[in-house]
């Protein structure tokens, strides 16, 4: 059995909420010309207590995701990398 690769989670975690986070960065005006899954080649995930916090990130957006839920995207920043919080960043009330 092999580790799986950071490109492989990624497209995992994008591929079960695909519509989510699609209608997520339209929301939040981020979509630009669509959502192409290869261009986001960052991903960054922790525990917190029993809850996994994930971004997943392009060059031009960040995404959270907590468990497997997509719930907030912002304009990514190089900030966001090495954060000791980085949902700080991110609004976790705002689900929609």
């Amino acid at each position: 059995m092999s580790v799986p690769t950071v490109e492989a989670a990624i497209n995992e975690l994008m591929d079960w909420e695909w519509h989510a986070v699609e209608e997520l960065l339209a929301k939040r005006g981020l979509l630009g010309d669509g959502l192409v899954v290869e261009d986001y080649t960052g991903m960054m995930s922790w525990l917190e207590r029993a809850t996994r916090y994930t971004v997943v990130h392009s060059c031009s957006v960040a995404v959270l995701f907590v468990e497997t839920t997509p719930v907030d995207a912002i304009p990514f920043h190089r900030d966001l990398l090495g954060s000791d919080d980085p949902t700080v960043f991110f609004n976790l009330e705002r689900r929609n």
